[in-house]
Order: C-alpha cells, then sequence, then structure tokens
C-alpha cells in the first residue's frame, strides 16, 4: 500500500518578497534516472511570476560494507529550506523575474 503524500508548506518574507514554499515530492525510485532526492517549490504568494524548485540528492546509507537507498521520509526543517532558497537567490533566482523555474540543486540535505 502507498503511504500517504505528505502535506508540508511554510509561508516566509526574503527580502521584502512575500514567499511561499511547498513539498513537491519526496524522495523516489524513477526508472529512468534512479533514486531522486526530495524536491521543494517556491513561489510568491500573490502574482504569477518566475518559481524556484530545490532539488535535493538521495539520502545514502552505509550499511556493514554495503551502500543502500533508504526510501525513507527525510526531516525537512523550515531554516534549512530558508537558507537554501537565499542560495539560490545569490546563485541568480530573481522571484518577480519571469519565465521557466529556476532549478537550484542543493548539495545538502533540508533537514
Amino acid at each position: 500500500m502507498p503511504r500517504a503524500k505528505r502535506k508540508i508548506q511554510s509561508e516566509f518574507s526574503i527580502d521584502g518578497f512575500s514567499l511561499v514554499w511547498h513539498l513537491h515530492r519526496d524522495q523516489q525510485w524513477c526508472t529512468a534516472d534512479g533514486w531522486k532526492g526530495v524536491a521543494i517549490h517556491v513561489k510568491l504568494v500573490e502574482g504569477v511570476r518566475r518559481e524556484l524548485h530545490l532539488e535535493y540528492p538521495a539520502v545514502v546509507t552505509q550499511k556493514r560494507g554495503y551502500t543502500r537507498i533508504d526510501p525513507i521520509q527525510p526531516a525537512i526543517l523550515t531554516a534549512r529550506v530558508e537558507t537554501h532558497i537565499r542560495q539560490a537567490m545569490e546563485a541568480g533566482w530573481d522571484p518577480e523575474s519571469r519565465g521557466k523555474p529556476f532549478v537550484y540543486e542543493v548539495e545538502d540535505s533540508p533537514g
């Protein structure tokens, strides 16, 4: 039986922008690409502008000589996600710009 999708969302302000983020995808297996980590989507509270997609790596666990990827639901901390959003803004994401979503690959976990 499949697990119920988690509904995690938070609204906050950064540099005068009112933003809302939500969990788009938990860690999952993809037949084309292998394991994919958590994905979080960020957008302005009002208006339609360029979204931010935070892509996290899959959680890898070392156990007694072999490596495996657990299909777990990692914890998501609001403060860490907000830090990653600030990093994406420094990398070039402008919440008020228009265009296709800005994809930012984060190197560490959201929790």
